[in-house]
């Protein structure tokens, strides 16, 4: 059995503790489904309890350390401390639809030089499977106590690639279809399953063999990111280079595919 660092432990403490009340709040929000208001408020509070929940929890176990949170927006800490960046409830439109495919996203980001932080742990929690995705800098991606690595498939043909599509003002669809008609005839399958957090766990648990999305916070990526990372993938922007917080893009995949998709990807936007 891996031994969880002291890090670790304490990010998954707090996301079963936020756990119980989002089950809950999910078989509720089932029911309301026949509602004529429409349970959108009910969502938004499940959000903000969790995120409560969350912020009681990692701020009681590291005091000094600041917060980005995607309700409570940044909560400034002791600079030369690391911070949290939390998602209390990464794929909120499925949970609003009593679609079971959702998620608790924590990382741990320490300040470097330059200003740009680095993240060095991270969590993806599902609180209806109880799966715990979890990645600290240098020890390796994991699933519970089994060892993740990314999908060893070579040929685009053979791979489930997962993505985003844009919605309700959100995102460039024209920009998005151009990806699409590149990627679309050359792999097996594209998936939209409505959780940024969830398809990178999955692309370092070897689920999908690939993915790109743009216009992502950074709390739907930051855990995400170095899960692939330290599966042993590549993640970028579409460009091939390390800014995709700056330009707000991802691409990622084990080398080869993540080769082949930057080729489509980036032709189809020249």
């Amino acid at each position: 059995m891996v031994s969880h660092s002291g890090l670790i432990t304490v990010m998954q403490r707090a996301a079963r503790k936020a756990a119980p009340r989002l089950r809950r709040d999910f078989n509720e929000v089932e029911l309301l489904q026949v509602s004529r208001k429409g349970p959108a408020d009910f969502v938004s509070n499940a959000d903000r309890q969790a995120e409560q929940t969350l912020y009681e929890e990692l701020h009681k176990a590291r005091p000094d350390w600041g917060f980005v949170m995607e309700e409570r927006g940044v909560v400034e800490g002791d600079p030369d401390k690391p911070r949290w960046i939390v998602d209390p409830l990464d794929g909120t439109t499925n949970f609003l639809h009593g679609i079971p495919h959702f998620a608790v996203s924590i990382a741990a980001e320490e300040p470097r030089p330059g200003g740009k932080g680095e993240v060095i742990a991270g969590l993806v929690y599902q609180p209806l499977t109880d799966e715990s995705f979890w990645a600290e800098k240098g020890r390796g991606a994991w699933l519970q106590d089994r060892r993740l690595r990314v999908s060893a498939r070579r040929d685009l043909a053979d791979c489930a690639i997962a993505t985003g599509i844009p919605f309700n003002g959100h995102g460039d669809f024209a920009r998005w279809q151009k990806i699409f008609e590149a990627v679309g005839p050359e792999v097996a399958g594209i998936r939209r399953f409505g959780s940024a957090a969830l398809d990178l766990a999955w692309v370092a648990a070897g689920r999908f063999d690939g993915f790109w999305e743009e216009q992502l916070k950074l709390w739907d990526v930051a855990a995400g990111v170095l899960l692939v990372r330290e599966a042993g993938g590549w993640v970028t922007d579409f460009r091939g280079g390390d800014r995709m917080t700056e330009r707000n893009e991802y691409l990622a995949g084990n080398d080869q595919i993540h080769n082949k998709l930057h080729k489509l990807v980036a032709g189809a936007l020249r």
